[in-house]
């Protein structure tokens, strides 16, 4: 089977950069201007066809997969292939293409790109609200891995590393797509590739149980991580008797790197970590530690449950810092939270450039500020 590249139609991509709104099934983003398709077109053989074939069709290289199949695009044109872009996958030949990092492309290159591959395939793209973008599909993890084991290894490998079909084990990949496109690609299967549709073969308990190993094992394949429940209110700092974090001068008064919070944390700093997205977003993953403090939390709630002794607060998202800078804004607002930063690659950025996430337990709602 193979796994969705774009993964939710949730994230429209907007601007400069890349924006998070809920929206509606009708509400996709507007088509490229002839002008901007024509440069998207450019980029995409420039840097993208060598692998991933002048039409798109996938394993020109490297086993690169198909960026046309109708039923990917379907999934709809999300943030998260913008990313995968932006910061590559660890561990496989696809590398990072943001000028951020090293790269070509600026973020308005990429967002074209985005959006001209979708435009490229001429399918419709549902749009699916970001709550239910991302639910957890509850199904059996021991069937599923017995039917992933039968159907799928033949093509994906036995520990999910690839072959002939994309390597399920990827991290990047797994944290950060919802369970319904996991599933939409076992229903559906790829067009134009080798990999078939499932929802005439496998019944839909079959495939929500293939769906919740695949989930299994989205921070480490062989699953040795239990899932983690957030911290009782009030109880969100991080190691508790370490030092302050040493951050240095933060990028235009806000902005920590993903690789300078990486060092502090595996320094054991004293700190507290937002998630700053809606609560199912920290079920799928999360970095450790880290509490669900969602952008439209009750304000009052979050700051009585935050320490007032100067202690570092670091807050991220997803789209990468809209939802982490406003929280951040007005926390600093409060005038007793001073220390405060955000992650600057957000959560997506920090799991495509390798860095280590946990999953939550999903098995009861989790506590929400």
């Amino acid at each position: 089977m193979s796994s969705p590249s774009f993964v939710s139609g949730l994230i429209l991509v907007l601007g400069m950069g890349f924006a998070t709104r809920a929206v509606a099934a009708d509400d996709p983003p507007p088509p490229l201007s002839p002008e901007k398709a024509e440069h998207a077109a450019g980029n995409y053989q420039r840097y993208c066809a060598l692998c991933h074939g002048k039409a798109r069709e996938g394993h020109a290289n490297d086993h690169a997969p198909s960026l046309r199949s109708r039923s990917l695009i379907e999934s709809g044109i999300p943030m998260v292939v913008g990313e995968a872009i932006a910061y590559g996958r660890p561990g496989t030949p696809m590398g990072g293409y943001l000028d951020e990092v090293g790269g070509p492309l600026t973020r308005a290159d990429i967002r074209e790109l985005t959006l001209w591959l979708r435009d490229a395939s001429g399918a419709k793209v549902e749009v699916p609200d970001y709550e239910r973008g991302s639910e957890r599909i509850a199904g059996d993890v021991a069937r599923g891995a017995a039917i992933h084991a039968r159907e799928c290894v033949a093509c994906h490998g036995k520990d999910g590393m690839g072959g002939t079909g994309t390597a399920l084990a990827n991290p990047a990949m797994l944290a950060l797509t919802p369970d319904i496109f996991l599933r939409h690609a076992i229903v559906n299967g790829r067009q134009d590739t080798p990999m078939p549709p499932f929802g005439d073969k496998l019944s839909a308990a079959d495939i929500d149980d293939v769906t919740a190993f695949l989930r299994s094992r989205s921070t480490d394949w062989s699953a040795r991580r239990t899932l983690s429940k957030p911290p009782a209110l009030g109880d969100y700092v991080i190691n508790k008797d370490g030092d302050a974090p040493l951050f240095g001068e933060l990028a235009e008064g806000r902005y920590v790197s993903a690789k300078v919070l990486d060092r502090e944390l595996r320094a054991k700093r004293r700190m507290v970590l937002l998630d700053t997205r809606v609560t199912s977003m920290w079920q799928m993953a999360h970095i450790e530690g880290a509490v669900p403090a969602p952008y439209y939390a009750n304000r009052e709630e979050v700051v009585a449950s935050l320490p007032r002794d100067g202690t570092w607060i670091v807050a991220y998202c997803e789209c990468p810092r809209a939802a982490a800078d406003s929280v951040v804004k007005w926390l600093r607002e409060e005038g007793k939270f001073s220390n405060t930063a955000v992650l600057y690659e957000g959560i997506q950025g920090w799991v495509s450039l390798g860095y280590p996430v946990v999953a939550g337990d999903a098995s009861k709602p989790a506590a929400t500020p």
